[in-house]
């Protein structure tokens, strides 16, 4: 699964979609994260408990040990830079929304593969370590969503009306350039893995009820907490649609199981859609106490 498309094009249209989105943020936006800590703390605390939730989710299913094993494995991995684009849509809080990619994303190096490890004991009975590459995870966010996001917010400080032309039109441009690479390497850099997704659409369902039973969690704890409109659905996003490739190239490189990896590719190719639809209502709910307003 490492060919082209993954190694160059991806990282390429990620930098490119960061950096769009640099251009609707200000540094008082992660300052603000700063003093009000609070909704960070509970986005990083809900990922690391969201595994617990899979696991009571898919315990008593009649899918394979392998299959289990793969659900709990992508509950394990940390929100992709799509969750962003998604936020970036609905106007949420993208500073929050970048902040926790960037944390969760380091957070899961020590915890995804101790929940491996256990789903490993639990579900096949073997005993495994996997370890994941911490200087590679580190310049891939720097490289990938720190930097092109400075870069972005910097053309923000110095072409203003530049900036705010360029708003509405990358609220569409920046998901269908994700959208267009992202299919491409889940239909067609994997050697005929198109075949096996047809082959294991039963898996869509459990996909779906992890994405939204995670993302209804979230929410109502995030609710609970009043952590604020646009808080509420930007953790709900972040914590629900997961990062498939790492979820794939764990199982496919690290484990060798193309069924497990399989459970990853459904969930990466149904989730982006059924996260924007709970973030489209989550948005909508916050916004029934206030009349009316329009959401694009």
């Amino acid at each position: 699964m490492q060919t082209f498309f993954s190694v160059y094009l991806l990282p390429l249209s990620l930098i490119i979609i960061m950096m769009g989105m640099g251009l609707s943020l200000e540094r008082k936006d992660f300052t603000n994260i700063i003093k009000y800590p609070k909704p960070v703390l509970t986005g990083i605390i809900s990922q690391l408990l969201l595994p617990i939730v899979a696991f009571i989710l898919i315990l008593f299913t009649n899918l394979s040990p392998v299959e289990k094993l793969g659900f709990l494995l992508i509950s394990a991995c940390a929100g992709g830079s799509a969750t962003n684009v998604i936020t970036h849509i609905l106007k949420g809080n993208l500073a929050l929304s970048v902040s926790l990619t960037a944390v969760n994303s380091l957070v899961v190096l020590v915890t995804l593969p101790l929940i491996v490890h256990f789903g490993l004991n639990y579900f096949i009975g073997l005993e495994r370590n996997i370890h994941l590459n911490v200087y590679s995870t580190i310049v891939n966010i720097l490289l990938t969503i720190i930097l092109p996001i400075f870069i972005g917010m910097m053309i923000r400080s110095y072409f203003y009306g530049f900036a705010i032309k360029m708003q509405k039109p990358l609220r569409f441009i920046l998901p269908l350039i994700l959208f267009i690479v992202f299919a491409t390497i889940i239909y067609f850099d994997d050697n005929g893995s198109d075949d096996g997704i047809f082959n294991n659409l039963y898996l869509v369902p459990w996909a779906l009820a992890l994405n939204f039973v995670s993302m209804f969690v979230v929410y109502v704890v995030a609710k609970y907490l009043r952590l604020g409109g646009k808080n509420n659905f930007t953790i709900s996003i972040e914590v629900g649609l997961k990062n498939s490739i790492v979820g794939i190239f764990v199982a496919e490189s690290l484990l060798n199981s193309t069924e497990m990896a399989m459970v990853a590719v459904v969930y990466g190719s149904i989730t982006f859609f059924s996260t924007l639809f709970f973030g489209y209502l989550a948005k909508r709910i916050e916004l029934w106490g206030f009349g009316y307003k329009k959401l694009f």
